[in-house]
């Protein structure tokens, strides 16, 4: 990472849910355009990181700045149309008897409907397979479909970051590798920063640009991904045994 172009800076954050506090004096830069891989085994604070980041739980001590900026006390609007953050969060997130184009819509709200309406077939060249189902409901879609639907819905803002938990969960090895493709294309060719969680570790690993391993709510290691790749123990070194799915409440 060059730590000299951060996006993203976390310094000695403390945060949880009510008194119980996962991050624990966090720490760590993320790169600008780049793709920050977060590992570490359950309980460890990676999707607290990202609910954090995005303004769902509050910072009880440290900061948070974005580009330099102080962003710590931010809400969630305030960050998606303020600051170009978008949060795809773990399992499905959709209005599942709407219509693919009625949940794009809804996606586009703080834009207005006709800034909505003008970036939606942007969003949708990305996508040809939900393209293809704008008139279905998306409960209807499968579930690699609706995972790309609430990607394009999180794209419809043109974010400059983007903070992904779990996108692989209940996707087969095609779509996922569709997917992350798409991520690397968001990160070499529109500049986006992504801060991803993720169970697939070697391909993600694959994927990623950089890695930090979290224990107990501290940054333990942060390196460039490929160089974790290479460790023939990563899983057992940074999942532990047993990792499940869902990580925190």
């Amino acid at each position: 990472m060059n730590a000299n172009n951060p996006c993203i800076e976390i310094a000695d954050v403390v945060a949880g849910y009510g008194d119980f506090m996962i991050l624990n004096q966090l720490s760590f830069q993320a790169a600008r355009g780049r793709i920050t891989l977060l590992l570490g085994p359950n309980g460890a604070g990676k999707s607290t990181v990202l609910k954090t980041l995005f303004g769902l739980l509050k910072v009880r001590h440290g900061r948070i700045r974005l580009e330099g900026q102080d962003i710590t006390r931010a809400t969630p609007r305030d960050l998606l149309t303020k600051h170009g953050v978008a949060f795809v969060p773990q399992g499905r997130n959709l209005f599942g008897q709407l219509s693919v184009l009625e949940n794009l819509e809804l996606g586009g709200i703080t834009l207005g409907m006709k800034d909505t309406h003008e970036r939606i077939p942007e969003v949708l060249e990305l996508f040809p397979r939900v393209k293809e189902r704008l008139r279905s409901a998306a409960s209807s879609l499968s579930g690699g479909e609706q995972k790309q639907l609430e990607i394009g819905r999180a794209l419809l803002l043109r974010p400059r970051v983007l903070l992904i938990d779990e996108p692989s969960i209940g996707l087969s090895p095609i779509v996922v590798q569709d997917v992350f493709r798409l991520l690397r294309k968001l990160a070499d060719e529109k500049g986006v920063t992504v801060l991803m969680v993720e169970q697939n570790v070697r391909s993600a690993l694959k994927l990623a640009d950089d890695a930090i391993a979290l224990e107990s709510g501290r940054m333990v290691l942060h390196k460039p991904a490929s160089e974790l790749l290479a460790d023939p123990d990563i899983e057992r070194l940074f999942l532990g045994r047993g990792h499940a799915a869902v990580e925190e409440p």
